[in-house]
Parts: C-alpha cells; sequence; structure tokens
C-alpha cells in the first residue's frame, strides 16, 4: 500500500477509536491493525454502499476446495478511487475486473485494497468482479470457530457447510466485511456434485445440470441481508413444506434435512410454526415473507442464517438434550429451533453495526425463549426459565465489546442480557405494552443496522422509563447492583451498592403479602413498614443485603 493511504488510514482509525469508547467499559484487550482494518468503516469502505451480490462458487468436496467470483455492485457517495474488499487466508484473490479492465490491488493482510482505475461518480451504480480461490478455513468448533464444516453423513456423503459469525463471512468468500453496510439483495450460485444438494439463503430460482455430473443451484434473497447470515449447506438432503398464514400472508416454510432423518424430522420441526406464531405475536410480523423460512440440518450445532436457519441439536428438546434453566421449561421446546429462529428478527432483521453492540442480537433473542414459554405456558414459566438461566451468568466483561475492532463482548450478553431485558417488563409492568415495545422495535428498525444508543433511545421513550442507568449497569460493567437494606423498630432503611454513579432503579418488594415499589438511590432511605422482614421482587436480578 502507499505511504498516503496508510497515513490516511491510520489517521482515521485512530481518531474514530478515541472517539467511540465509552469511559464505562472495563476491557484490557490489546487489538492490532488487522483488527482496526477489519472492525473499522475505512475510509475505502465508507465512500460506496453495497446494492447487489453474485456469489457464484464451485465446491470440490473431495478436495475441499472452493473457487469462483464475487460480483460486487456499489453505489458511489462519494469520489474515491480505492476500494475495500476483505478475504481471509489462505483464501487468495486471483484477479479483479471492471468493466472489462484488470485492477491493481494491494493487500494487507485480510484487507485487499483494489485500486480503480476509473473515475467514480458520485450516485452511480458500478460493479466489479472479484475473482478468488483456495481451502477455506476449516471450522475446529462450529459455529464458534468458524469457517467451513466438511463431514460424512451415515452413508458416507459429503456433508458441509458454512458457519462465520464474528470471524466473518471473508473467511470463505470475498465481501465488505462489516457489519453496517448489509447488501440490498444477492443472488447464491453453487455448483457441486449432482447427487448433493446444496441449500442456501431465500428463494431456489432454478438448478441447472452440466455435462460433468454437477448441478448448480441458483438461489436469490430479496431482502438485505448481513454478510454472516449467508451460507452454504451441501448434502444428500430430502425436503418437505408447508404453508404457514401469518401476519403478512401465506409464508413458505421449507425443511432439508438428511435423507434418514426425514421421518425424526417431521416430528421435531413441528416446533417452527409455533415458533412462529408465538413470535409473530411478540415481535411482529416474519421480517422476510419474500424469501420464506427454511430449516436445514448442518453439521454443527446451528446458526441463524437469514432465512436458511441451522439444525444440528439431534431430534431433541432443551440445548443437546439439556434445560439450560435447569427448572424443567427448557424441555418444552427444541432451543435451536426457536433460538436461533429468534434472530430472525434480532439479528437479521435489527442489525448491529458494530460486532461490539451484539448483544442487540443475542439478548433480545435469549429473552424471545421465555416469550415462547409464556406464549404457550403462561408468564409463571416464562418468570422461571429467565430466572433460572442466571446460573450461566459469569460477569466476567462488559457485555458491550470494544468499538472498532472486530470485538464481540462477555458472553453475558445472552443471560444476563435477557435479565436486563425481564428488569425492563417488569417496570413497564403491563404485559401489553411491553408486547407493543418489542413489535415497535421490529418496525422501527425494519431490515436496518442500528448502535447501542439508538435501541436504548427507542426503549426510554416508548417505555416511559429512565432506563440510562440500568443499561449502564448492566451492559457496560460487571457489578451487579446490590440492595442493602436493615428493619430496626419497624423502619426499614435501604439503600443500593455496587453501582454506578446516579443509578436509581426501581424495585418492588413485599411487605405483609402487599407489593410496594421503592425507589433507592446510594444514600439510605427510610420508611414505615411495621413488618419484621421484607421480600424482593425475584425478577430484578441483583443481590441482597440485609444488615
Amino acid at each position: 500500500m502507499n505511504k498516503k493511504l496508510i497515513s490516511n488510514t491510520l489517521f482515521f482509525l485512530i481518531s474514530f477509536n478515541l472517539l467511540g469508547q465509552s469511559p464505562l467499559f472495563e476491557h484490557s484487550e490489546k487489538f492490532t491493525r488487522q483488527d482496526s482494518l477489519r472492525g473499522t468503516i475505512t475510509p475505502e469502505r465508507v465512500w460506496w454502499n453495497l446494492t447487489y451480490y453474485h456469489l457464484d462458487i464451485t465446491v470440490n468436496l473431495d478436495k475441499k476446495f472452493i473457487h469462483g467470483k464475487n460480483t460486487v455492485q456499489y453505489k458511489v457517495l462519494k469520489p474515491h478511487n480505492v476500494l475495500q474488499i476483505d478475504l481471509q487466508a489462505p483464501l487468495k484473490i486471483t484477479k479483479v475486473i471492471q468493466n472489462g479492465k484488470k485492477l491493481k490491488v494491494v493487500s494487507e493482510g485480510n484487507a485487499h485494497f483494489i485500486q480503480l482505475k476509473e473515475i467514480q461518480k458520485i450516485g452511480s451504480i458500478n460493479s466489479l468482479d472479484v475473482y478468488y480461490e483456495g481451502n477455506p478455513k476449516i471450522a475446529e468448533r462450529a459455529p464458534w470457530d468458524g469457517g467451513f464444516s466438511w463431514k460424512k453423513d451415515n452413508n458416507g456423503n459429503h456433508f458441509a457447510a458454512t458457519s462465520c459469525q464474528g470471524l466473518g463471512a471473508s473467511v470463505w468468500w470475498p465481501n465488505k466485511d462489516h457489519m453496517y453496510d448489509e447488501v440490498d439483495s444477492m443472488a447464491i450460485s453453487v455448483r457441486i456434485p449432482k447427487n448433493l444438494m446444496n441449500i442456501s439463503n431465500g428463494k431456489l430460482r432454478k438448478t441447472e445440470q452440466h455435462k460433468d455430473n454437477t448441478t448448480t443451484y441458483h438461489w436469490f434473497v430479496n431482502n438485505p441481508i448481513n454478510n454472516y447470515g449467508i451460507n452454504v449447506n451441501i448434502g444428500d438432503y430430502v425436503h418437505f413444506s408447508e404453508k404457514y398464514n401469518g401476519e403478512d400472508g401465506l409464508l413458505d416454510m421449507d425443511y432439508y434435512v438428511l435423507r434418514d432423518n426425514l421421518e425424526k424430522a417431521k416430528k421435531q420441526f413441528k416446533d417452527a410454526p409455533k415458533m412462529m406464531k408465538a413470535f409473530e405475536h411478540w415481535f411482529g410480523k416474519y421480517p422476510f415473507y419474500e424469501d420464506g423460512f427454511k430449516l436445514v440440518e448442518a453439521p454443527y450445532l446451528g446458526m441463524e442464517h437469514q432465512s436458511s436457519v441451522t439444525y444440528g441439536n439431534k431430534y431433541q428438546n432443551g440445548y443437546l438434550g439439556r434445560d439450560l434453566s435447569g427448572t424443567g421449561w427448557g424441555l418444552k421446546f427444541d432451543f435451536i429451533i426457536i433460538h436461533e429462529s429468534g434472530h430472525e428478527w434480532f439479528a437479521n432483521n435489527i442489525t448491529n453495526k458494530d460486532i461490539a453492540d451484539m448483544w442487540i442480537h443475542e439478548s433480545f433473542t435469549a429473552y424471545s425463549e421465555n416469550l415462547f414459554l409464556d406464549y404457550y405456558y403462561g408468564k409463571k414459566a416464562a418468570q422461571e426459565y429467565v430466572i433460572g438461566t442466571r446460573k450461566s451468568i459469569k460477569n466476567d466483561i462488559p457485555i458491550i465489546g470494544q468499538y472498532n475492532v472486530n470485538s464481540e463482548g462477555s458472553g453475558d450478553m445472552y443471560y444476563k442480557g435477557a435479565n436486563m431485558l425481564h428488569i425492563i417488563r417488569t417496570l413497564i409492568n403491563n404485559d401489553e405494552k411491553w408486547r407493543q415495545v418489542l413489535r415497535g422495535l421490529n418496525s422501527e428498525f425494519y431490515h436496518k443496522t442500528v448502535t447501542t444508543q439508538q435501541v436504548e433511545k427507542y426503549l426510554i421513550k416508548q417505555s416511559g422509563l429512565d432506563l440510562t442507568k440500568i443499561f449502564d449497569q448492566y451492559l457496560r460493567t460487571v457489578k451487579i447492583p446490590a440492595f442493602e437494606y436493615k428493619i430496626k423498630k419497624g423502619k426499614l432503611s435501604y439503600r443500593w451498592k455496587n453501582i454506578v454513579d446516579g443509578f436509581n432503579m426501581p424495585l418492588n418488594i413485599i411487605v405483609n403479602k402487599k407489593s410496594l415499589q421503592i425507589k433507592p438511590t446510594k444514600n439510605w432511605q427510610e420508611i414505615t413498614i411495621n413488618a419484621n422482614d421484607i421480600k424482593v421482587d425475584i425478577n430484578f436480578y441483583i443481590t441482597i443485603n440485609k444488615i
């Protein structure tokens, strides 16, 4: 890369990082320039907006090798002559073509800077073809450590799939690998041996037979889609389907499973329409009617790929047969069907701009598990479930990660985040209003990428509650509020400890079997209760210290 380009990029990254970090964070991880090139909206990304991809690849399953091209169509927002495309080693870009001309590519690790020859006029729609090939990274622990999973089914047939959240879609195909810019629509063409099927996102437009005993499956996604949500699933699949009469009309619900698992799938996948009914109730219409909904068996646990949700929960309820809450309620549903499908609303419809805000995906979706229970088994079951998941909370690092370096926060974004949302629901104290808040989120931010600040602002406005310090406490620190109290001569004295400055969360207590809301602060307060003790509402995730 030329020195001027390096200098400009470094200045941009340093400035952006200094401005983007909150002083409440307690992270100490160190990051490299590669982290910044991956996680920042660099000058070589910001000037163009994605409009369309056509990923056209051939997969050689015996050699674990892929080759092909990605056509990248984009709209010019401001003049520039360098465009960043991301692709991770050991894959290699072999050439880039625009309007029949081969372009120079300057690579720095996984970031590849394409030197454009033609003037990029504001408002113009341009495209280029990025050709690539190689043996993509093998997923060691999919979906957490992603890449390609290369397996065989029980009959010796190839069984392969992609998963790449966090690591990034550039682990297996070249793209603008940052969450802030979703492509408007996308074609996916995958050529494989003719005895197998490839299932990807959206609707199947056609299959194309070739003389070399291969078949190309052509899929098309009508809606905006995030990069990690795009997938390839290759196997000896069989297909069954149904129509769901939902909020936006008839929805195609398609299921692709390995041949030997058809009968088990027909029984287990009955949770899918149940999920759709519950989540359309709580969150609003399924966001991708044009692309349909699919469950696709995969050689790993599962992932929320948009309109192509992958499934590997071994056709059993719970999380691989376990109840994560320890209450028994977690065995009332197939965890992967419910959780990963919940991401269609929170992750695929509403997507974080920066992976540091991944709690927007995981906290709401973890909470969707008990909303599913609420719909079918009642509010008490839902409360017991979410409270039961607290045993998984580690309070190791803050839920929000560090910005502009592709850094996730704590895994507590699942159940600590879900319990924070449960507190908000408890404070709203109106289930229909809470439902409208959740539906409003999916309407307000329909098919959009968002920041934590946008979600916080929306929840504060629509709830009518000052939730600012609750967000600061639970998302930005590892501190759990401690409610400290003492009772003497019929007087209850109480305060908050272990809190951020200004923390003022109301708290429900029970005195003589009657519910009462108090408003503790860091300072001692006192009320008359004429009782020897109190009970604290268990729906609040706090610690309690009687002195």
